[in-house]
């Protein structure tokens, strides 16, 4: 009976929360704007299978000359969506599925954190806005940033665990941090960098407000943080430090220039529902909405909060329940600044923190105006039940709130249109290597010539000619071997993309790969040959994956020793 009443609150939350996901459960897919997902899960789901962990080269996209894209681009939903393909779910329901999981992910954990403040009754509504937020309807059927829903879905762990080990310091809690934030860190690394700040403000209000151990919780909630760092430095250290061999930094400036996406005030209240882009002005063809009721409770609930704080100051009731208005004049806070950011006032802001301009849209900030404005929403309950008598009986009160939240916003939770098209037509030869290929090409080297039509690109086979005989041919993501015959010494340039992980041995000898601006260039001999290429790890990927584990090390570790020490 206990069990069933914990898992009460989120069997309501997941039934409230039909109209998100209901979509995802019908046949075929959807047009979004970053339509390489169910591409990109089937090239991990290829990467696993042959082997590689963890996945940072595909075989396939890039014109068919692979790519490094997961040695730069947010991971973690993509290997979620990889270790399904491996169980035998084909990539088109594979990759609904983690869409799915997302959208639920959002509602729980808003749930757990909402949960330390309003009760279940506050933390049920605060999910539900999170959940029926516009932007993340804007996130899921019309841009469709996987990686950007994922990291949403993570946000309320993160600041969840950081509570906890004010309130709690034990290492459990601190390990639970840690992973939270490293799983934002992997799922969207522009979400990390935009939450960071949000979470150091909250760490030092947390320390401000328990003054009298300063010291033991400085060290808690920074090493919870750092922590999560460590954890995700397989991928977040490679990313920068191997910048240099791709052309990401071509994402930056140009059409995706933050100076001409900022939003206009009146859009964050109201604007067209549209499936387009974003552009220069007020004239959007997609909606940055932050939601009416969002916005309204927001500041019916701030301004509460400031009422009775004034009010009843000196009375116990404020005392005992002064963290809870200090959160949300903290929560506020954060809506406002986020809210700001999105504006083009906030402009020297963005010119003076030059990093800022990696992400790309202003609006993107609308993640953490959401985030503030729905947990603030869910104390709408506990200020009706705590500071009233005349409210009887609740349980009305809150299924009336819970319906209504939902009945207004599942309007956005719509496709443009649907696709009927099986997975096999999002994983052809001609949609990865040439469709998919063309949308998201910035993990090629920066030299490398892009062919103009798909009867350009080359293939391993391709090199045949009545000089070069191919006797065998195997390929999988991490190594290739050829058997071939040369009539004269020769310079190959095969349709590989370089990148300094690849190492060419010939004859079990290894020899230099040249880049080019064709694909990778190496010498050999006249006569035959086997020539092995092989994905190794670079030094930098190595150290980050050491560091990862140490990481994850210490917090075994860490969790071994708490749980032993309970028990002696």
């Amino acid at each position: 009976m206990n069990i069933i009443k914990k898992l009460f609150p989120f069997a309501v939350i997941l039934i409230l929360s039909y109209f998100s996901y209901k979509p995802l459960l019908s046949p075929g897919f959807f047009p979004i704007h970053d339509d390489t997902q169910v591409a990109r899960v089937y090239e991990m789901t290829q990467s696993l299978k042959d082997g590689m962990f963890p996945v940072r080269w595909v075989e396939d996209l890039g014109y068919g000359y692979g790519y490094p894209i997961f040695n730069y681009y947010d991971p973690f939903p993509y290997y979620i969506g990889g270790f399904i393909g491996v169980l035998g779910v084909d990539a088109l329901l594979a990759t609904k599925t983690v869409m799915l999981l997302a959208i639920l992910l959002s509602g729980f954990s808003m749930f757990f954190l909402a949960r330390q403040f309003w009760g279940n009754l506050g933390a049920i509504l605060a999910s539900l806005f999170y959940v029926y937020a516009p932007y993340h309807a804007v996130d899921i059927y019309i841009r469709g940033d996987l990686a950007e829903f994922w990291a949403y879905g993570f946000i309320p762990l993160a600041f969840y665990g950081l509570w906890k080990v004010y309130k709690t310091p034990k290492f459990i809690y601190i390990a639970f941090t840690g992973v939270a934030y490293s799983l934002i860190i992997i799922s969207h690394n522009l979400t990390a960098m935009m939450v960071s700040p949000f979470l150091l403000i909250f760490v030092l209000c947390l320390i401000f407000i328990q003054r009298k151990s300063f010291k033991k919780l400085s060290l808690y909630l920074f090493s919870s943080l750092l922590l999560g760092i460590i954890v995700s430095a397989f991928y977040w250290l490679p990313a920068i430090l191997e910048m240099q061999y791709t052309n990401v930094l071509s994402q930056i400036g140009g059409g995706a220039d933050f100076r001409n996406h900022f939003v206009c005030l009146s859009q964050l209240w109201t604007s067209v529902w549209g499936y387009g882009g974003s552009a220069k002005g007020c004239a959007d063809g997609v909606s940055f909405m932050i939601g009416k009721y969002h916005i309204i409770l927001s500041f019916v609930l701030f301004t509460s909060a400031l009422i009775f704080l004034l009010w009843k100051k000196n009375s116990k009731t404020i005392k005992k329940e002064k963290e809870k208005i200090s959160v949300i004049l903290f929560s506020f806070t954060g809506f406002l600044i986020s809210a700001f950011l999105t504006l083009e006032v906030s402009k020297p802001i963005w010119e003076f923190f030059k990093p800022m301009e990696f992400f790309q849209y202003p609006w993107r900030f609308l993640i953490m105006s959401t985030f503030f404005a729905s947990f603030i929403s869910g104390s709408l309950l506990w200020f009706l039940y705590k500071f009233t008598t005349k409210l009887s009986p609740k349980y009305i009160w809150a299924v009336f709130t819970f319906l209504f939240i939902t009945a207004v916003s599942l309007k956005f939770f719509t496709p443009q249109y649907i696709l009927n098209k099986p997975a096999s037509d999002f994983i052809d030869n001609y949609s990865l290597i040439w469709e998919v290929s063309r949308i998201s090409d910035e993990y090629m080297p920066k030299n490398f010539i892009r062919p103009k039509t798909y009867s350009e690109i080359k293939y391993l086979s391709s090199l045949q000619n009545s000089e070069i005989k191919i006797l065998d041919l195997q390929k999988k993501t991490q190594q290739i071997n050829i058997t071939l015959n040369l009539a004269r010494e020769s310079s190959l340039i095969l349709p590989l993309a370089y990148f300094p992980a690849w190492k060419a041995y010939v004859d079990n000898r290894q020899t230099q790969i040249i880049e080019n601006e064709k694909g990778s260039l190496i010498n050999i001999r006249e006569g035959q040959h086997n020539l092995t290429l092989k994905f190794v790890e670079t030094p930098i990927e190595f150290a980050a994956n050491l560091t990862s584990l140490a990481g994850i090390l210490a917090l075994s570790l860490g969790i071994i020793y708490t749980y032993r020490k309970k028990y002696e």
